[in-house]
């Protein structure tokens, strides 16, 4: 806190809000993708069917949550990526520092959201450093549309973001240090006046 960040590292300090991230995290948990006990089942079901009968039809792909650094880069550089979340407490957070303005770039929503433990609930892993959506189903097409609209608002458009210093806040005993000389100088100004 008591250093000076550039303005590249300094972004990822600034998170969404409380009630975005829950509407946020809510949405993604519907793309969640499945354990390995559901895997299994699932394989084994068709398995059987497979058995029984010749011709199985696979259903349609399932929309899940793509989540991996690399998985996610490659995503936005196709444009196929439609939101990236990314966590805030990265380290190291070399790795991370030009996936926003890839975003910015390509014209991809994203933001900073605190904890990667939390990506990382969402895909069934300790941690993950970010996550994207690729596909959208109907029914979540409002929550995604208002969501994406702010953080477009707030991340990627927002220059002020992008060119924003970190502030270096002072230790307590450096702040009195500093607030007698302050006073020490108003002094000195009072005396010549």
């Amino acid at each position: 806190m008591r250093l000076k960040s550039p303005p590249v590292i300094n972004q990822f300090s600034q998170t969404i809000d409380r009630n975005q991230a829950q509407n946020l995290l809510k949405l993604l948990a519907k793309y969640s993708p499945e354990t390995r006990k559901e895997k299994n089942a699932r394989l084994q079901s068709i398995a059987e069917d497979k058995k029984k009968a010749k011709n199985v039809e696979q259903g349609p792909k399932p929309a899940v949550l793509k989540f991996g650094l690399n998985h996610v880069t490659t995503l936005v550089e196709e444009g196929k990526a439609k939101v990236v979340v990314m966590a805030h407490d990265v380290d190291p957070i070399e790795l991370m520092c030009f996936l926003p303005s890839l975003c910015r770039k390509k014209n991809i929503p994203f933001c900073f959201i605190k904890g990667k433990a939390r990506l990382g609930r969402l895909c069934h892993t300790k941690t993950a450093t970010c996550v994207a959506l690729t596909e959208i189903n109907k029914e979540d097409m409002k929550d995604y549309n208002t969501l994406s609209a702010n953080f477009m608002a707030a991340f990627n458009d927002n220059i002020d973001l992008k060119r924003r210093w970190s502030t270096g806040i002072m230790g307590i005993k450096n702040q009195h240090m500093m607030a007698k000389r302050e006073k020490l100088r108003e002094i000195e100004l009072a005396k010549k006046a």
